[in-house]
């Protein structure tokens, strides 16, 4: 079981207000697992399983990236909004289980229904040879006892990570298992920076608190805000702590529909300027850099509404602050509800904030207890004056 830390800070008012924090303990489903948070995103699915183990049975998944559904399936099936995942099941136990693909996804397409999406487009070959190759690849129930089933289930697509949900279930007996999987194809900003990879600070910076008054004291401490680069303008107001490691903090919020960011380049760039002029939704829009540390946000995470002015988006820096062994990140998180058109942007457009983003803070507390990591809140001064 490892120790999560969210710390929620409130921005400044005209009387004095508290700062509130929030203690999450995460707990991975399964006995057992093995983490995909690294930067060798390769192409062979199967070279980047993650796995989980409850007793006598092991889950292994993948999910697979535009360019590898296309190469296994022959034909483009994220075009279509359409995502293969791949699961393998090793029954090691002594009763039959049948694998739920609702849990994976209520929405999932069976092979018939993913089939007819592409039909009118590949004239020479029928609806027959289509399906035939769509089952041959797709999971087939019941796993025996004793034995190891695989195969592919289709679900709706997401870019980056996507949390996968296994249900197995048997006479009396289930089993389930939460196995957090990177996406391959995706220009997600943490990739750019190398969070999960470079170690941010030398021993001798390091400070491991293990008095709760220490560490609460130093979290009072922490600046009131972001800056822009050059350090010469505050920006958007510190309200929020994280403590744990990166496998834990990462997808607990991405349970919750939290999902990464792009980088900024060209391809984002034009979608951003396009779903700006139609109100489109763009749930991986990227976020502008904002500076603590004297360094951008080390990885950013956001929930998307129906339309691009609409969002939650959160910024977090791993910080030099270590509690009880655990790294402790510090960050910010707000609610967009608008946007307008500015020539200090590189999209020409800028989000406007909620006022209130002791709001956001709160909505985050509340959406926690839901991701079944939540333990228990706590609470800091905050600024003011």
């Amino acid at each position: 079981m490892d120790i999560l830390n969210f710390y929620f800070r409130s921005p400044f008012h005209m009387v004095r207000i508290l700062l509130a924090g929030v203690l999450i303990v995460i707990t991975t489903i399964g006995c057992a697992s093995k983490g995909p948070l690294s930067e060798t995103e390769k192409l062979d699915y199967k070279g980047r399983v993650v796995t989980s183990s409850d007793g006598d049975v092991l889950v292994s998944a993948s999910v697979l990236s535009a360019d590898e559904s296309r190469d296994i399936y022959g034909v483009p099936l994220a075009k279509k909004g359409i995502q293969p995942v791949w699961i393998e099941v090793e029954n090691g136990d002594d009763v039959a289980y049948w694998l739920m693909s609702p849990g994976i996804d209520p929405n999932f397409y069976p092979a018939s229904e993913a089939v007819d999406a592409f039909i009118t487009r590949h004239e020479n070959e029928t609806r027959e040879v289509l399906e035939q190759r769509f089952e041959l690849l797709a999971f087939r129930n019941p796993i025996p006892p004793g034995k190891t089933v695989s195969g592919f289930v289709l679900v709706n697509l997401d870019h980056g990570v996507k949390i996968v949900q296994v249900d197995l279930v048997a006479n009396r007996r289930h089993r389930s298992f939460s196995i957090f999987a990177v996406v391959p194809g995706f220009r997600s900003d943490y990739r750019k920076r190398q969070v999960f990879t470079r170690e941010q600070y030398a021993d001798d910076e390091v400070i491991n608190y293990t008095d709760e008054n220490a560490f609460r004291a130093a979290l009072e401490a922490l600046p009131c805000c972001v800056t822009n680069k050059n350090g010469t303008r505050n920006g958007d107001p510190l309200n929020l702590v994280v403590v744990g490691a990166t496998n834990d903090v990462f997808p607990a919020l991405v349970r919750r529909g939290w999902g990464p960011t792009e980088q900024t380049w060209t391809g984002s760039v034009l979608k951003m300027m396009k779903s700006a002029m139609s109100g489109d939704r763009y749930p991986y829009a990227p976020i502008s850099p904002l500076y603590l540390y004297d360094r951008p946000q080390d990885f950013a995470l956001q929930k998307a509404r129906d339309n691009i002015h609409q969002r939650n988006h959160l910024r977090l820096w791993l910080s030099p602050m270590r509690y009880h062994g655990k790294d402790v990140w510090v960050g910010q998180i707000s609610r967009d509800i608008g946007s307008r058109f500015t020539i200090h942007s590189p999209y020409l457009t800028t989000h406007k904030i909620d006022p209130d983003v002791d709001e956001a803070r709160t909505a985050l507390q509340e959406d926690m207890v839901y991701s079944q990591s939540l333990v228990k809140l706590g609470l800091v001064k905050g600024v003011g004056g």
